[in-house]
């Protein structure tokens, strides 16, 4: 018999269309795919989405052939748990320690979640707790009751799953189910992402599902990025995930992939390069050097560009754009130095001046942070410094940027760093730390705040001497600053033993543990061998009583801050302090985590 090319109707091919199917599921020949899901902000993978296919010698191989022939043959719910159960088979085999999005249609879904014991609970028993795992809602059933799936949403997330609603905008998915579902994910249709740099529609798109999901909690994923373009503009609307073949193809065996260098200049651009930690979490960005020069086009001539310099004596170079795009530059000296030379107007002066521009050109875009673009510019051509480079938006020419404007800006940065760090550690103090506070709190992004006191300085600092003292809390610097993730976190000295963490790490928790470990064992270092076999040591106070002064240890108040949840530093830094007054409460070396809910903030009376 001839193999079948395609998915039949007829009772009898039907019949064999599902002994195929069943003895593809018998048989465990489903193959495994994982593609993952970038957390835009950090440039690290965040999960992976687990995809199947099945056997490559069979018309079943195709995702849609093998659903399409389950439902036809009653045998979806079988299908979807086995692709579930192989996929988290081959995920917890490969070690991954990220999350695993699982596709199930809701009716698989909830027939699943009435049998939690052997079908969802199972998945556990292949290595993979519920907490990793995203459960993700398919298309393929509109009109799906709306209480029955509320219902199976409640039960799924009873059992420490989280929920997604896949494809935003296509089939079944809608405003409603994501008010009535409120999913931890919403992954937006690649429809409304593939183009959003060239269309405002689907910009303005975008830009309302964000704002919805910062009032409901959800984390938005734009799927199918494909160019860095659509890429850019998502990063700017401040969407949490990406997922697409710009970011990773489907793999056999998840491995995070390289990220892509969009990814890494936008994440250096927030907190990479030298110096203090508050200038690598500086706001300034290459956009504040930005000049709007008119470009030019590459067919303009030669004549234009030297009627251009004529009557512009400052302008150093002209950009030269097609279709939007730079595509090189022409500086003024090394033009004119040709256009100077014996007949050159006659032979040159009307011909495209593509002919004079230097293709070699340095290309970042408006949002790069000013410490990237400096490495940038020292990794490449000297030239660059003098000539300028070149800043888009979206892609699309946006102006230039001068070597000169650059450095200034890069020298006022250090000259603040300087002006504002602790002068003991190092670290910055007050001003840059309620900078950073605020501009997180602006920006929306969720973080941990933790502020850092250590118990019983004061007595040790008296009897030891401020040379000691001074020794231990440069000490205690290091260590508060080597738990931070240099991309991510912040760290601050408030002054004298007071410190501030800031976390945007997830397993800030860890890292506090970790520090308050180091504490207890590093100090023994700043104690006589008397003083820590008698966890303490003794004094004479003013009245010439003898006082019995335990070791030094420190705690930690943390209180955590999402979107929305303060108004301004101020707000937030009473909630830290009182937490951290929680923490000195408990002995030795201690952290104390604020689980309350901060208060709403009063609404003014606008009467």
């Amino acid at each position: 018999m001839p193999p079948r090319t395609g998915l039949a109707d007829g009772p009898e091919e039907l019949g064999a269309l599902a002994r195929d199917l069943q003895a593809i599921l018998a048989g465990d020949r489903l193959k495994p795919q994982f593609q993952p899901i970038m957390d835009l902000a950090a440039g690290r993978v965040h999960g992976f989405e687990g995809l199947i296919r099945g056997p490559s010698d069979s018309i079943l191989h195709s995702p849609q052939n093998l659903f399409k022939a389950a439902a036809a043959t009653g045998q979806l719910l079988a299908t979807e748990l086995a692709c579930c159960a192989t996929l988290a088979r081959a995920f917890a085999a490969s070690g991954q320690p990220h999350k695993l999005f699982l596709n199930l249609s809701p009716g698989c879904l909830h027939e699943a979640a009435q049998h939690s014991r052997t079908q969802l609970r199972g998945l556990a028993e292949l290595g993979l707790p519920p907490e990793r795992i995203v459960i993700e809602l398919t298309e393929g059933q509109a009109g799906f009751p709306y209480p029955l799936l509320v219902e199976t949403a409640a039960r799924c997330r009873a059992m420490g799953f989280a929920l997604a609603m896949d494809d935003l905008g296509e089939g079944f998915s809608s405003l409603r189910l994501w008010s009535e579902l409120r999913p931890e994910y919403v992954k937006i249709d690649m429809h409304f992402v593939q183009g959003v740099s060239r269309d405002p529609v689907k910009l303005q798109f975008l830009r309302s599902i964000r704002d919805i999901a910062r009032e409901t909690g959800a984390r938005i994923v734009a799927e199918g990025l494909e160019l860095e373009a659509d890429l850019a503009v998502v990063q700017e609307l401040g969407l949490d995930f990406g997922q697409g073949y710009l970011l990773g193809r489907p793999v056999p065996v998840p491995q995070p992939p390289s990220v892509p260098m969009r990814v890494k200049a936008h994440v250096a651009g927030q907190d990479a390069g030298a110096g203090s930690a508050w200038i690598r979490a500086s706001r300034s960005t290459a956009a504040r050097l930005m000049q709007e020069i008119v470009p030019l086009p590459p067919e303009a001539s030669n004549l234009q560009v030297e009627r251009r310099f004529s009557e512009d004596r400052e302008l150093q170079s002209i950009p030269i754009v097609k279709d939007r795009v730079p595509v090189g530059l022409i500086n003024r000296h090394a033009f004119m130095d040709v256009m100077a030379r014996p007949f050159s107007r006659e032979l040159y002066g009307k011909k495209a001046c593509a002919t004079q521009m230097d293709a070699c050109i340095l290309v970042a875009d408006h949002r790069t942070g000013l410490h990237e673009l400096s490495r940038l510019i020292v990794e490449s051509d000297p030239r660059h410094i003098l000539h300028g480079f070149i800043l888009t938006r979206d892609g699309d020419y946006a102006g230039m940027g001068s070597g000169h404007d650059l450095m200034r800006e890069i020298t006022q940065m250090q000259i603040n760093a300087a002006r504002y760090a602790n002068p003991l550690t190092g670290l910055p103090g007050n001003v840059p730390i309620s900078e950073h506070l605020d501009e997180l709190l602006g920006q929306g992004l969720p973080f941990v705040a933790c502020y850092c006191d250590l118990d019983h300085f004061k007595p040790f600092n008296d009897v030891h001497g401020y040379h000691l003292g001074d020794e231990l809390l440069h000490w205690l610097g290091r260590l508060l600053e080597g738990a931070c993730e240099p991309d991510l976190d912040f760290a601050g000295h408030i002054g004298g033993d007071d410190f501030m963490l800031v976390f945007r790490s997830p397993d800030w928790e860890a890292r506090c543990r970790r520090v308050l470990d180091e504490v207890q064992r590093g100090r023994r270092r700043f104690f006589s061998q008397e003083a820590w076999d008698r966890g303490g040591y003794e004094v004479e106070d003013r009245q010439g009583r003898v006082v019995f002064h335990p070791l030094i240890s420190l705690s930690i108040g943390a209180v955590a801050a999402p979107a929305g949840a303060y108004p301004g530093h101020h707000e937030l830094s009473a909630a830290t302090a009182s937490a951290k007054k929680e923490a000195k409460r408990q002995e030795g070396c201690s952290l104390f985590i604020e689980r309350r809910a901060p208060e709403a903030p009063a609404i003014a009376n606008p009467s």
